[in-house]
């Protein structure tokens, strides 16, 4: 594991509520985070439907967003979110598992850009497409 793959796995490891929610890393690599979370009854949205509720779904989507961030080849020295827009599509199908896929793509001096979806296990039509920013703190020394 390189030092940015530790880092970024402590970084998730370190939120209370991606515990909560059972979150796993599945791949992180060169500003791309994949993150999953099983369907669980304790977060669904709409007990008549059995559909998670959005707000796991955002939370989901952020982690992997800022997961993305610290995996960024620029290995920046912490990340927080500035601004996360998301448009729900469709909602995700009861008892399946929900995977996030995140891409920093650009960074500046101090601000990176992620785009990120969520699909079920249904993978050819998303839950969810964000984009957002996330400050970006290089290390002491690093160049911009």
């Amino acid at each position: 594991m390189t030092d940015i793959e530790r880092i970024a796995r402590q970084f998730m490891e370190a939120i209370p509520h991606s515990q909560a929610l059972s979150m796993s890393l599945d791949r992180l690599e060169g500003g791309i985070a994949q993150i999953s979370m099983p369907w669980d009854a304790r977060f669904v949205g709409d007990p008549a439907t059995g559909v998670i509720h959005g707000g796991a779904v955002s939370a989901l989507m952020d982690t992997a967003s800022g997961a993305a961030v610290m995996c960024h080849p620029e290995a920046p020295a912490s990340t927080a979110t500035l601004g996360l827009r998301i448009d729900y599509m469709r909602p995700a199908t009861p008892g399946q598992r929900i995977t996030a896929r995140a891409e920093c793509y650009h960074v500046t001096r101090s601000v990176a850009f992620v785009r990120v979806t969520a699909v079920d296990e249904d993978a050819s039509r998303p839950v969810a497409a964000a984009t957002g920013t996330f400050t970006f703190e290089r290390a002491k020394g690093a160049r911009a």
